[in-house]
């Protein structure tokens, strides 16, 4: 082998070694209620133009739409179908065959993250929204018990019940949610501005706050407290959807997808995570298709089942949008999750992990 192949040969393995290596860090996602009609195809032709649904029709209409879906999508979600689709992975688009699912069968929030942070349904403990602690274990409880993990895990949520989706009390975990405050002896100047304009922005909901404030909320803190571990959740998607409004929806879809593109343009240039971080992608539920149930989602709309699944990082294999037919479930993050950093998941009851670095 003459010097030119060999230094070829060592580019090729060094490349191999760089997508195997193991995560030191994971962040996690999730947009509420976020259908992947619109994650593989952008906005839906059916809606967009509709006035009981959309302010503007015509300025919506020339906002989101392309014949193409494929140009569509990236309209709506440019970090996705650029950045992931072209060095990580996407699963659920059901146009390929490729299908996602809850376990749960009820289709709405708290069984939703209960089965992607626990690994597992529990369908009869977890059947309601209430603000009842969890009794299952999450994968971040599990990662705040691990030695370089302990009080590195934090999590940020738009929606105030997730306190007791990741069961505070017991797990120790800071989980700012709703309407609480960064709170500590060292905030940091835009904390300190956060605080303060969360008491004097008041949003639509008295529940959920705006997601502006649970993304800076939680890029202080990644900035400042350099979490191992970290999970932020989004609800204006879910939200807007449930008040019939198409327009803010989509909106909310593409402010959340430049807020991630964000997460990981930081994340890529910081030296302690570049490189070493997964960061994945997913929705807790979907929705209706028809335009009277679109609103809503539960037992009841056989399509409030059916979700996506979004990785990019370390160990994910650059394969894009996977379009192999096949089922995969939201269950399977929590396990995959801790294959990725390395460790073995507790519990049995969790879901086979992904394999992002060949095909499933």
């Amino acid at each position: 082998m003459n010097s030119k192949l060999l230094f070829l040969a060592i580019l090729v393995g060094l490349s191999g070694f760089a997508q195997a290596q193991e995560a030191k860090n994971i962040i996690l996602i999730t947009l509420d209620g976020l259908r992947w009609q619109e994650v593989f195809s952008g906005a839906d032709s059916l809606f967009l133009r509709d006035a009981e649904m959309v302010k503007n029709p015509q300025g919506l209409y020339n906002e989101f739409w392309e014949t193409n879906p494929v140009k569509r999508r990236e309209v709506l979600l440019p970090f996705f179908w650029n950045a992931i689709a072209s060095t990580g992975q996407l699963y659920g688009n059901r146009q390929l065959g490729n299908k996602v699912n809850t376990q749960n069968t009820h289709w709405f929030s708290y069984p939703g993250y209960n089965e992607i942070l626990s690994g597992f349904a529990d369908d009869q403990r977890i059947n309601s929204n209430d603000k009842i602690n969890n009794p299952n274990k999450t994968f971040l409880e599990y990662l705040n018990q691990k030695e370089g993990f302990a009080g590195k895990v934090l999590a940020f949520g738009s929606w105030d019940v997730f306190p007791y989706i990741i069961n505070e009390e017991r797990s120790g975990i800071p989980v700012n949610a709703g309407f609480d405050q960064a709170e500590g002896e060292h905030l940091s100047d835009k904390e300190e501005l956060l605080n303060r304009l969360q008491t004097e922005i008041i949003g639509p909901w008295t529940e959920v706050r705006l997601d502006a404030f649970t993304h800076h909320f939680a890029m202080e803190a990644l900035k400042n407290q350099r979490p191992r571990a970290l999970y932020i959740a989004y609800g204006e998607t879910d939200d807007w959807a449930h008040e019939n409004h198409y327009d803010r929806y989509l909106w909310a879809a593409r402010q959340t997808d430049d807020y991630i593109k964000e997460i990981w343009e930081w994340v890529q240039s910081d030296p302690e995570y570049r490189d070493n971080t997964i960061l994945i992608i997913t929705s807790d539920h979907g929705r209706g298709v028809r335009k009277d149930t679109w609103l809503g989602h539960g037992s009841s709309i056989p399509e409030s089942s059916e979700t996506w699944i979004a990785l990019l990082g370390a160990g994910v294999s650059p394969r894009g949008e996977i379009s192999e037919k096949g089922q995969w479930y939201n269950a399977q993050i929590a396990r995959t999750i801790f294959e990725m950093l390395g460790f073995e998941y507790p519990d049995e009851k969790a879901a086979k992990p992904l394999k992002l670095t060949s095909k499933n």
